[in-house]
């Protein structure tokens, strides 16, 4: 159980977070308001309003700290950030927000495609894209550096305590086992900001992190510097480069609502074969439609605001049955703010 003292530090932390990221969203709404093409949405269709995002923001926050309490995993190892860093990476946030306003207005979602940053040529063309209309996409060391505060403003300083909850299931899956003889994969890693939370809990857990991105992986292999067991892998969710059930526990944040459904099925079978029997499968992605159907209108209008060309199919996306049909047997899902937790089991000794 945490102490009262964490208690007080916890809440005035995340208030403090909040207010930071939400404080730059408005702002940057201000540098350059967005103009947003109509969207048609079916008849009927929820949409939330600012105190329906706010109450599910706390209600958020207020489990965050129930898992904290209740011991499933530790207080957030950076609760107090160098204001430095803060301030070099909300300044990096605001310079570029015009350019994101203008490739929006321009429909302008290739550029990097058109000309390639040295060494990505040979990417798979899906992910040869500004994503989020992002200066380089997901290629640059300039993005890799200004990814997590850009997730951060998005969802109001929500985005880590949403990662936080796919902590639970593979504390729950962890607890009494052998952890410093077990591998955990988090495919598309990113910066590796997931696994930061994973290794501060657990670490003398070996983990990989794996991602199609160099510069995104260099980040990571900063973030993590301070834990050793960490290993980095540049390749592909649709093609692992490991051996079958070579994994107790495989994780995947925010990576299925950026794939081609034909890349999905194959990103899914892969994590299923190199799981092992028994070991545990965590999927955490943004909700679907009729997850929380007040919410249902922004999910349709998201794929517009922010250039994510699969994001519409995803949403009407059975991803479940692409885990299921690979062999694996559903464990849970949880909804999180505006994302949730899918967690699996494949079938086996654990």
């Amino acid at each position: 159980m945490a102490t009262a003292v964490e208690r007080v530090a916890y809440a005035a932390g995340q208030a403090a977070r909040v207010g930071w990221y939400m404080g730059q969203y408005l702002l940057a709404n201000r540098i350059s308001p967005p103009e947003l093409p109509k969207v048609d949405m079916p008849e009927g269709t929820g949409f939330p309003k600012t105190a329906d995002i706010l109450a599910d923001l706390r209600e958020l926050l207020r489990r965050d700290w129930q898992n904290i309490d209740d011991g499933l995993y530790r207080l957030p190892h950076d609760l107090v950030r160098d204001p430095r860093r803060l301030l070099a990476d909300a300044a990096r946030f605001l310079r570029d927000v015009p350019e994101v306003a203008r490739r929006r207005k321009e429909q302008a979602n290739s550029e990097v495609f058109r000309e390639p940053p040295a060494g990505t040529e040979k990417l798979p063309r899906y992910y040869r894209q500004n994503f989020h209309y992002q200066t380089d996409g997901y290629l640059s060391d300039r993005s890799a550096r200004l990814y997590d505060h850009q997730v951060e403003v998005l969802f109001g300083g929500g985005a880590d305590a949403m990662r936080r909850q796919a902590l639970v299931p593979v504390a729950r899956y962890l607890r009494g086992k052998p952890v410093r003889r077990m591998r955990l994969l988090d495919v598309a890693s990113g910066t590796g900001r997931f696994l930061t939370f994973v290794k501060d809990n657990y670490p003398k857990l070996e983990v990989t992190a794996l991602d199609l991105s160099q510069p995104y992986l260099q980040e990571a292999r900063r973030n993590l510097s301070p834990w050793s067991g960490v290993n980095l892998a540049l390749a592909p969710a649709e093609g692992l480069p490991f051996a079958d059930a070579s994994q107790d526990v495989v994780t995947c944040i925010y990576l299925f609502h950026e794939l081609p459904a034909k890349v999905r099925a194959q990103a899914a079978a892969e994590m299923a074969r190199v799981l092992k029997p028994g070991g545990l499968m965590v999927l955490m992605d943004s909700l679907q439609l009729g997850d929380k159907p007040q919410f249902d209108g922004l999910l349709r209008l998201f794929p517009v605001a922010f250039h994510e060309p699969y994001y519409a199919h995803y949403i009407g996306a059975d991803i479940q049955g692409l885990f299921t049909d690979a062999g694996l047997e559903p464990d849970g899902t949880v909804n999180a703010f505006l994302s949730k937790v899918m967690a699996f089991r494949k079938p086996g000794a654990t």
